[in-house]
């Protein structure tokens, strides 16, 4: 497997004056091609900071961080715009759709600024909406829609550009149990049948034990991490569990 992601003893500050906070202190880690990876942590661990750092929407301090092998901690606004675009795919807890479209024009959106030919760009969405059991709802607006269909048509959205790297923020945060394990088993079928690569942040234990492997983050810093192996999904919610009595119980454990 190919190195997709790699993050080098990376430092962010915030503040100044005399005021200054260390939100990421020296983390490094990598990702490999086809992983699915879980970022976890009490609130104000630094592991929003880090997918931010990541996604590009904030710069590091100090470090490097290369996708693709790419040094995007370098990168010009103006390349990091198109790398963004053609690299990265994002899945926010709000959704993050636009409500003057349909969910088929969000989803198509992305192809539509890369100027894509109209029978590519229906294929594509049509493909990726019947994979993810999303086709029938392509006419209606997001008011029309409920919280996991919204999240479901947005991991469309995300993974449209065949992207390198998928970033998600807190995806399940918004929804109820029921369609935060229908999205979940749309993240295993992109994982597992179309080798995304997912890296995830999440506070939630249940959400977490779907992934492959799990970076615990504490105080800016990796506190561990753990590899699921051949352990089923119960037996690795165990497993994340100990460490989150570890970490002081902060986190959430719904099962």
């Amino acid at each position: 497997m190919s190195r997709i992601l790699s993050v080098e003893n990376i430092e962010k500050y915030y503040g100044g004056r005399g005021i200054v906070t260390k939100a990421v202190d020296g983390l490094t880690f990598s990702v490999d091609e086809g992983e699915y990876i879980g970022i976890m942590g009490a609130s104000g661990s630094g592991k929003t900071t880090l997918l931010n750092c990541i996604a590009t929407i904030d710069s590091v301090t100090s470090g490097k961080i290369h996708i693709e092998g790419q040094d995007i901690s370098n990168m010009k606004a103006s390349s990091l715009s198109k790398f963004r675009r053609e690299k990265l795919g994002f899945v926010f807890q709000d959704f993050n759709l636009l409500d003057t479209l349909t969910a088929y024009e969000n989803i198509a959106l992305a192809l539509t600024i890369l100027k894509l030919p109209f029978e590519t760009i229906d294929k594509r969405v049509t493909a990726i909406t019947t994979f993810l059991n999303i086709d029938h709802i392509m006419n209606k607006y997001p008011y029309e829609l409920s919280g996991g269909e919204k999240q479901r048509v947005a991991t469309a959205r995300a993974i449209i550009t065949n992207p390198t790297l998928v970033l998600a923020d807190e995806p399940t945060g918004a929804l109820d149990s029921k369609s935060a394990r229908t999205l979940l088993d749309s993240f295993k079928k992109l994982n597992e049948k179309m080798a995304s690569t997912i890296l995830m942040v999440t506070h939630d234990a249940y959400t977490a034990s779907h992934c492959k492997r799990i970076l615990f983050i504490k105080d800016g810093k990796l506190f561990c991490e753990l590899n699921r192996g051949d352990a089923n999904r119960k037996a690795f919610f165990e497993q994340i569990m100990e460490v989150v009595g570890l970490l002081g119980g902060e986190l959430s454990h719904d099962v």
